[in-house]
C-alpha cells in the first residue's frame, strides 16, 4: 500500500459514523425551566384576573350606575299653570301682588261651590299633547364575564296625544324616535341602531291603545291612580298586542303617565343582543314616562 493510500485511510472523512446512534438532546438548565414555568403560571393568573376582576372593578367602581326605572317622581307637573310675575321694580311687584289677590278674591266669591270630585272631573276632560319632558327607553340585564349589570337607553324624542272623557282615557298613542336613543356606551348604541333594531329601516316605535282605559274614578289634583292599558306595540316593524300597567297623576292642566312592559326579543324579530363576553336574557323592559299638557 502506498503512502498516498495510508494518508487517505487516516483522513477524518474516512471515519465510520453510525447514523442510527441517537443525537444528544438539548436540555434547559433546571433554573431556566423553573423560570419558564413561573412565567407561564403568571400569565395564566393575569388572564384570569383580567377576565374576572377587570369587569368587577369596571362595573362597581368605574361604570356609572344605571338610572332608576322611570316613574312619576321624575317630572314636576303643573308648571304650565303657574303665573310668573317679573316686575321691574319693588313697587310694581307690590302692585301686581295686590291686584292678583283682589282678582282671586272676586273670582272665588263669584264661583259656584263644587265638590272635589266635580272639580276634578271638570278639569280632567279634554285632549292633551305630549311635551319634551316625556321619556321612553329600554332596560336590559347584561352579564359581563359573570358580572351582572344593566344596559339602559333613553330619549326625549317622544310625541303623541291623550284624550280623557269622564273616568276613561278614550284615546292614547305615542311614537318614539328610535334613532335618538342613547346609553352610556357608544358601542352599545351602534349595535342597537344597527343589527339589533335596524333603525335605518325602522326609525320609530309606537303604542296605540285599542280600547278605552278605565280609570275607575276621576283623579283629584295630585292623586296617583293605577290602571291597565291594552293596545298595539310596534317594534322593528312588528306589531303585537300588549297590556301595560300604568300609573297616572294629574296636576293643573298637565297629566303624566308612567308604565313599562316586558318584551321578548323574538316576538318582534329582534336577535338576542349577546356578543363577545356580554350575554343577555331573551327579553328586555320597555319603559316610558308621558307628560302631556292640555291641547
Amino acid at each position: 500500500m502506498t503512502d498516498q493510500d495510508n494518508t487517505a485511510d487516516n483522513s477524518p472523512d474516512s471515519t465510520n459514523i453510525d447514523a442510527s446512534a441517537p443525537m444528544p438532546s438539548a436540555k434547559l438548565p433546571k433554573k431556566g425551566m423553573k423560570t419558564w414555568v413561573k412565567v407561564l403560571i403568571g400569565g395564566v393568573v393575569v388572564a384570569i384576573l383580567a377576565v374576572t376582576v377587570g369587569p368587577f372593578v369596571y362595573i362597581n367602581f368605574i361604570k356609572d350606575d344605571a338610572p332608576k326605572k322611570l316613574s312619576l317622581d321624575d317630572v314636576p307637573l303643573g308648571t304650565d299653570s303657574a303665573t310668573t310675575v317679573a316686575p321691574n321694580t319693588i313697587t310694581e311687584a307690590t302692585e301686581a301682588t295686590e291686584a292678583t289677590e283682589a282678582t282671586e278674591t272676586t273670582e272665588a266669591a263669584a264661583a259656584p261651590t263644587t265638590s272635589g270630585a266635580d272639580a276634578a272631573e271638570a278639569g280632567a276632560d279634554g285632549s292633551y299633547t305630549l311635551t319634551p319632558d316625556s321619556q321612553a327607553g329600554y332596560r336590559v340585564v347584561e352579564v359581563l364575564f359573570g358580572q351582572d349589570t344593566e344596559g339602559v337607553g333613553r330619549t326625549n324624542a317622544v310625541t303623541g296625544s291623550i284624550t280623557i272623557a269622564g273616568t276613561q282615557v278614550t284615546a292614547a298613542e305615542f311614537t318614539v324616535d328610535m334613532t335618538t336613543l342613547r346609553s352610556d356606551q357608544d358601542n352599545r348604541d351602534r349595535k342597537f341602531k344597527g343589527a339589533i333594531m335596524n333603525t335605518g329601516e325602522f326609525p320609530t316605535a309606537t303604542f296605540v291603545i285599542t280600547e278605552p282605559i278605565e280609570l275607575g274614578t276621576v283623579p283629584d289634583e295630585g292623586e296617583e291612580i293605577t290602571a291597565s292599558a291594552t293596545g298595539d306595540l310596534t317594534l322593528r316593524g312588528v306589531t303585537q298586542p300588549v297590556t301595560l300597567e300604568v300609573t297616572a297623576k294629574r296636576s293643573g292642566t298637565s297629566i303624566a303617565i308612567a308604565g313599562s312592559t316586558d318584551v321578548v326579543f323574538s316576538d318582534y324579530g329582534i336577535d338576542n343582543p349577546s356578543a363577545g363576553g356580554i350575554t343577555t336574557e331573551d327579553n328586555g323592559l320597555i319603559e316610558f314616562l308621558l307628560v302631556a299638557d292640555r291641547a
